[in-house]
C-alpha cells in the first residue's frame, strides 16, 4: 500500500476561453500545492488561453475542437488513467475553486473513506453561493438524485471534485458530455461508489463571464433531469460489480 508521499495526484483544469483567469489559477496552484501535478485541458479556446499556456510553459493538453466541459474533463481522466495516477482532482479554470481546500478533499480518499469527494459550498454556506435562481435549480436536482439513488448530495453541480483510482478508470471510459456534474454523481452511485461532500468556500468568477445564460439554464434543467433519469434506468438494479474495460 502506498503512503501519502507515494500517491500520485493530478489536478485536471478544463479551460475554455479562460485567458482572463488561467494565469491566476496556476499561480495559486503552484504557490499553495506545488507537490501535485496539474494538466490544463484547453477545450478549443478561441481566445489567448492556448498562447498563455505555451508562453508560460504550463502543462497542458490542447483539444483541436471544443468538446464541452464533459469532454474536456474526460480527456483529463484519460490522461490520468494512462499515466497511472492514484487520485484525480477536477478544478475549474475560472478561479472559483480555492486550492486551499484541496487537502481537505484529499483526506477522505487517502483514508479510504470515500471514492468520490465533492467540494460543497452549501454545507457551511460561506463564500460565493451562486444566484437564488441557480440555488433553486440545484435543490431540485439534489432532490431528484436523492429519490433516484437514495443518496443525499447537497451541492450536485459543484465542479470541484476528487476521485480515487477506481473512478479515474470509470470516468475515463464513461463521463457525461454536457453539464456533467449531477449525472456523474448518479454514475458514481450506480458503480457502488461512496460519495462524500466536504465544506469549501468558492469565489465569484475572477474574470470573463459564464456561458450559462437564463435560456441555457432552462435547457440545463430539462437536459440534466432527463439525463439523470436515463442514467439511472440504464444501470437498472444490477448488483454485479462493474469494472471499467481497458482504455486504448
Amino acid at each position: 500500500m502506498k503512503n501519502e508521499e507515494e500517491v500520485k495526484v493530478l489536478i485536471i483544469i478544463p479551460a475554455y476561453n479562460e485567458s482572463a483567469n488561467i494565469e491566476q489559477v496556476i499561480h495559486h496552484l503552484l504557490d499553495q500545492a506545488p507537490q501535485y501535478d496539474y494538466l490544463i485541458v484547453n477545450d478549443g479556446s478561441t481566445d489567448n488561453t492556448l498562447k498563455i499556456c505555451e508562453k508560460r510553459g504550463y502543462q497542458y493538453l490542447d483539444l483541436s475542437i471544443n468538446l464541452g466541459i464533459g469532454g474536456a474533463v474526460q480527456a483529463g481522466y484519460v490522461y490520468a488513467y494512462k499515466n497511472d495516477y492514484d487520485i484525480a482532482v477536477q478544478m475549474d479554470g475560472d478561479g472559483q475553486h480555492d486550492i486551499a481546500y484541496l487537502e481537505a478533499m484529499l483526506k477522505p480518499l487517502l483514508a479510504k473513506e470515500a471514492d468520490v469527494v465533492i467540494g460543497s459550498r452549501f454545507i457551511k454556506k460561506e463564500g460565493f453561493q451562486s444566484s437564488q435562481t441557480r440555488r433553486i435549480g440545484i435543490g431540485i436536482l439534489s432532490f431528484l438524485i436523492n429519490i433516484t439513488t437514495g443518496r443525499k448530495i447537497i451541492d450536485v453541480t459543484s465542479g470541484y471534485r476528487a476521485v480515487n483510482k477506481k473512478f479515474i478508470g470509470i470516468y475515463a471510459k464513461d463521463y457525461p458530455t454536457d453539464y456533467p456534474e449531477p449525472e456523474a454523481i448518479v454514475t458514481a452511485v450506480m458503480h457502488r461508489g461512496k460519495v462524500m461532500e466536504v465544506p469549501v468556500q468558492m469565489r465569484a468568477r475572477e474574470g470573463g463571464k459564464s456561458s450559462i445564460t437564463f435560456g441555457r439554464s432552462i435547457y440545463y434543467m430539462i437536459k440534466v433531469t432527463l439525463a439523470i433519469l436515463i442514467c439511472r434506468l440504464s444501470y437498472g438494479f444490477r448488483r454485479a460489480k462493474i469494472v471499467p474495460a481497458d482504455i486504448d
